[in-house]
């Protein structure tokens, strides 16, 4: 169940692979990385850390991008 501060949106492909290709640019750089989602600001620090995740469920397949970080006080 989604909480209240869970953001998810569909981009096209071609809007999607700019915001993986800046992502994967910062984090390669060591740099920060800044994205909106539905509106929503989010600033990703250089130190995040990005995990992959398949799942299958009968012909159905999704591959996960998850990137995580700590929220600075």
């Amino acid at each position: 169940m989604a909480r209240s501060d869970d953001v998810e949106k569909s981009y096209s492909n071609k809007e999607s692979i700019a915001k993986l290709r800046r992502l994967a640019e910062a984090l390669e750089k060591g740099e920060p990385y800044e994205i909106q989602i539905a509106g929503k600001r989010l600033y990703v620090p250089a130190d995040a850390t990005v995990s992959f995740e398949f799942e299958q469920s009968g012909d159905e397949m999704e591959l996960d991008v998850e990137v995580k970080w700590k929220k600075k006080s």
